[in-house]
């Protein structure tokens, strides 16, 4: 059975699961859900895709091919999904993370990730990760930090991949500059100004629209509302999240809102001298963390602010 780890403040509840990828099985406020429940099967097993919320560390989303290429080398990566030929959300929410701090409202995991041995294989360099967790009565505060613990520089991104109840009401706003095309295999193809159809910049209902797609210039927050449930979550980064990841899967019961600071496969296009990737480099000794926040409030309440 998967050991878990409970935070709380007031109507807010958070539940933390440090061994299955340092990722949320629980996150709701006033007894409603906020993010996605976890099936009682998916936390008994430990099956992190269907959880909450993880981490993305050290890339989010796909590097084509599972192969990085950087500085005249190339480095196999694991193919996390079945069936599919791309590496994926790097390797950090595939691993068991460290309880370092712990409190009613707060708590901290660490993983460290030496690149030595079968590792290598998940990451070719050595790094040390952190995640803060704090929660207030109507927030969840999230950061997550990367230390470069090796002797080399190495390209790396952060993200956070959390998911949400989809209801036939759910209403979704959010404003972006352009939104890569991709193909089948959600590699990005061609990067166009974001279309009528995808434009979320007014509060619409996501309705029977379908997206697996990285939006560039995101301007945060991104805002969720279920009228029939009386709640609304606003989905806030620091500066360094430019690109948003929507992923609403056609006849699905959930969505995905990812604040991340990479476009899909920006390692490998970088390399190739593609500028504007949103790819990063840590020198050796060097940290970088970024911050997303989750804040909740009811509908009433948030529509009578307005």
């Amino acid at each position: 059975m998967t050991t878990t780890l409970e935070l709380s403040a007031g109507p807010a509840r958070v539940v933390l699961a440090p061994d299955v990828g340092g990722a949320i099985a629980a996150y709701e406020w006033h007894g409603k859900p906020v993010l996605r429940p976890t099936p009682r099967d998916a936390l008994a097993a430990g099956d992190v895709q269907r959880f909450s919320c993880y981490p993305l560390i050290p890339f989010s989303n796909r590097i084509a091919d599972a192969t990085l290429h950087w500085q005249g080398a190339s480095y196999p990566l694991p193919r996390y999904l079945a069936n599919h030929p791309h590496a994926i959300h790097g390797n950090g929410w595939r691993r068991a993370w460290d309880v370092v701090e712990q409190a009613p409202t707060h708590a901290a995991l660490e993983l460290v990730h030496t690149a030595a041995g079968e590792s290598a294989h998940e990451w070719p360099f050595a790094y040390n990760a952190r995640q803060v967790f704090d929660l207030a009565d109507d927030a969840l505060a999230m950061t997550l930090a990367i230390e470069n613990s090796g002797d080399a520089p190495f390209p790396f991104g952060l993200g956070w991949h959390p998911f949400f109840p989809r209801t036939a009401a759910t209403v979704l706003s959010f404003t972006a500059v352009s939104v890569w095309q991709t193909d089948a295999l959600v590699m990005p193809t061609m990067l166009e100004r974001v279309s009528t159809a995808w434009d979320f910049a007014l509060p619409r209902p996501i309705a029977r629209t379908t997206l697996d797609h990285c939006f560039t210039g995101w301007q945060p927050p991104a805002t969720l509302r279920w009228p029939e449930r009386d709640l609304v979550a606003t989905i806030s980064a620091d500066a360094a999240c430019t690109y948003l990841v929507v992923y609403v899967p056609k006849d699905r019961d959930y969505l995905a809102i990812e604040p991340v600071t990479h476009m899909t496969d920006a390692f490998n296009r970088a390399d190739a001298g593609e500028p504007d990737t949103g790819t990063r480099v840590l020198a050796p000794g060097a940290t970088f963390s970024c911050t997303m926040r989750l804040s909740v409030s009811s509908d009433s309440e948030d529509a009578g602010g307005v």
